[in-house]
């Protein structure tokens, strides 16, 4: 390194080593002071869920957004957990959580707000949390930075708060005082070149608009799925704004029907898609157990075996498991490509055995090398290299069966979607997805695409 260059860096160096200690240590204005109180529903020194009820307090003078403001409660540990909102007076709509691990083997939950505001003088009022192993092991909560025993509100400087990324409330502990990580350097400036979001208020899969606005309802034969099953525009409806697929089997080919909705245009790549999930274990008709797989995705198609423009990421997820797997599963994967005869695939995944049953946001951020998977704002998977999608991709959802396991009568599994946005180009943070669904359904916007097409 020459003399000249290594005093361009110090002095390149240096103007950032000031922000990022102002950052940490500025004090919150007078005008923006907040104030937390903490309680407790579960006191127990080891429980099942941890159950911190928070209230924020703007004791300043001027109005604060809530989606300003980011929450941190610490805890010790690198167990994988999952963040609910039991009831807010906020909404608990608006409420987003996420976990992000520490040095030293901890950890923090940290809660966000998608929209709202406090004004002077005014609290948010109960936000009862809580957060569970996903395991649902029990857990020692007692040696936990943020955790108090105490059953009734009190002021509690345990459980930061930053608002504009600056501290304003409380006593941080352990690494990482970012309170909202950046995405990666990498990732494109400037924001995003079109989006896409559909509401999905249509009045069946006939309906022309369906059409119009870029969307096909298969069914045409072939895989995936059960060799001679049926793809059904039938089994697709929209029921209150929600795209719903009720894939059914009698335990023949015959008797299987299957569900998809894809984009007719290959026109998606780099960028955020996020969709709104809802799986389930249960069929909503007759007997449990078969191996179904419910997903979100996106495509290129396989010119040949072993093709190397092909690409998929997926997130599926069995209820009854499958593929070898014993119970439900949720798999996160990326492929590079693959070959039909004899089976060789070329992906790499990530997997959670557990119950996803319910809603979820599903997010995937593709950009600058990397695939992050996303799942309720928390990071499910990173992905990358060779499983990097090289070309433009369909966006697909789709219901469809494993095999079949011959019992007698017929069984119906229900898939349903709230919403679907993408950003292409732009790395687009999970909380900032819901604030914009939210911002769009504000404005009665039903449908929008601006991404080009290629």
């Amino acid at each position: 390194m020459s003399r000249n260059f290594g005093k361009l860096l110090v002095s390149l160096a240096l103007p950032a080593i000031l922000v990022a200690v102002t950052l940490i240590a500025a004090p919150a204005s007078a005008a923006q002071a907040v104030r937390l109180q903490y309680r407790t529903s579960a006191p127990g020194a080891t429980t099942a869920q941890a159950e911190p009820w928070l209230r924020l307090f703007n004791d300043g003078t001027t109005t604060i957004p809530l989606n300003q403001v980011k929450i941190r409660y610490y805890l010790t540990g690198t167990e994988t957990y999952r963040f609910a909102c039991s009831w807010a007076v906020v909404g608990c709509a608006t409420i987003t959580g996420r976990f992000a691990p520490q040095e030293g083997g901890k950890q923090y939950l940290e809660v966000g707000f998608t929209s709202g505001s406090l004004s002077p003088g005014q609290n948010t009022s109960d936000m009862q949390l809580r957060f569970y192993r996903a395991d649902w092991q029990t857990f020692a909560q007692s040696d936990d930075y943020s955790y108090g025993a105490n059953t009734a509100y009190t002021n509690w400087d345990k459980v930061t708060v930053y608002v504009n990324g600056q501290l304003a409330w409380g006593n941080p502990t352990g690494t990482d005082p970012d309170p909202d990580p950046d995405p990666d350097p990498t990732d494109p400036p400037g924001g995003g070149t079109g989006e896409l979001f559909d509401d999905f208020t249509y009045s069946s899969s006939t309906d022309p608009r369906l059409a119009q606005r870029g969307w096909t309802v298969r069914s045409s034969s072939g895989g995936p799925g059960v060799p001679g099953a049926t793809w059904s525009p039938g089994a697709v409806s929209f029921p209150g704004g929600l795209l719903t697929l009720d894939s059914s089997t009698n335990g023949t080919a015959a008797g299987t029907v299957q569900t998809e909705l894809s984009t007719a245009s290959r026109k998606f790549h780099e960028g955020t898609y996020a969709a709104r999930v809802r799986f389930s274990d249960a069929p909503t008709s007759g007997p449990d157990g078969e191996h179904v797989v419910q997903t979100f995705f996106t495509i290129t198609p396989l010119a040949y075996n072993l093709d190397p423009n092909y690409g998929e990421l997926d997130f599926e997820y069995l209820p009854n498991g499958g593929w070898g797997e014993p119970s439900n599963i949720l798999y996160a994967t990326s492929w590079e490509t693959y070959q039909g005869e004899p089976w060789q695939a070329v992906n790499t995944h990530t997997e959670e055995r557990t119950s996803f049953a319910g809603w979820h946001d599903l997010v995937i951020q593709v950009s600058g090398g990397r695939i992050k998977y996303y799942v309720d704002g928390r990071l499910f998977a990173d992905h990358g290299d060779i499983y990097y999608p090289e070309t433009p991709m369909w966006i697909m959802f789709n219901q469809w069966f494993i095999d079949l396991q011959g019992v007698t009568g017929t069984r119906t599994y229900r898939q349903q979607v709230d919403y679907l946005y993408h950003s292409k180009n732009e790395v687009v943070p999970p909380a900032t997805v819901l604030s914009r669904v939210a911002a769009l359904r504000a404005a009665g916007t039903a449908f929008k695409d601006t991404v080009p097409n290629p």
